[in-house]
């Protein structure tokens, strides 16, 4: 019943838009889900004001140029169970805090939800979006954690008209990468077992807008066959 359990704790979020269009419109599913805008600010004045007011809680802040980080936190733990804004301001050196529940608590490589993506904004700039983690080495001793991030990175350019949204679940509910040096990546989702301060490392090259949306349905990702770095995903969301 994980499904569910995720159903209802989107159900009773902050905000849900219940007006996606269909598949084939604009590339999201149909139905209930939550929407988080990525907006890219330039530095000055519109920085400044990333403290940020009139986004009602679904938006984080970036500079239009350059890095910011996004840290995820586990909202069971700190939330209310959903999806949640907790820090719109990427601009500053803290970055932003997004929090949403772990997508794959069994380690199965189905999450309980899938995130969708798309481009907005002038034609001809782009992000890039990888997912990172600190592997603590299963110890309390912080001298010997080490960061890690995925292997594979998210692009979302606006470049390609009409901009349609695509299931990025494996980028950005996943790492992927070499964790026992055997030369094959290996997949830890979003709050995995001996890993903390997960976080979307955002570089900006002058995207104004990018979408995510997240629905309740399900995506399986595979792992890389053995030599591959080849991580194919199954969209459950059109069933």
């Amino acid at each position: 019943m994980k499904n569910g359990r995720i159903l209802l704790s989107v159900l009773g979020g902050i905000v849900l838009s219940a007006a996606a269009a269909l598949a084939g419109g604009n590339g999201a599913p149909s139905g209930s889900h939550y929407n988080l805008n990525i907006i890219g600010v330039k530095k000055g004045a519109d920085w400044n004001a990333a403290a940020m007011d009139g986004t009602n809680g679904h938006s984080l802040f970036v500079p239009l140029w350059g890095n910011a980080k996004i840290n995820l936190c586990d909202s069971d733990a700190c939330a209310d169970g959903g999806f949640e804004v907790l820090d719109r301001n990427g601009t500053d050196a803290d970055g932003a805090l997004f929090a949403l529940p772990s997508p794959d608590p069994d380690d199965d490589g189905t999450t309980d939800y899938s995130v969708f993506a798309r481009a907005l904004g002038k034609p001809g700039h782009s992000a890039d979006m990888t997912t990172c983690a600190t592997e603590t080495q299963g110890t309390a001793d912080p001298s010997d954690d080490e960061l890690v991030c995925s292997e594979i990175t998210l692009t979302l350019d606006n470049t390609t008209r009409p901009n349609k949204f695509q299931n990025v679940s494996k980028y950005l509910l996943f790492v992927f990468a070499d964790l026992d040096g055997d030369g094959d990546l290996d997949r830890v989702p979003l709050f995995g077992d001996g890993f903390e301060s997960f976080y979307w490392d955002y570089d900006n090259y002058g995207l104004k807008l990018a979408q995510l949306r997240f629905y309740p349905c399900n995506t399986t990702v595979t792992d890389p066959e053995p030599g591959s770095n080849f991580i194919g995903q199954t969209d459950n969301c059109f069933n």
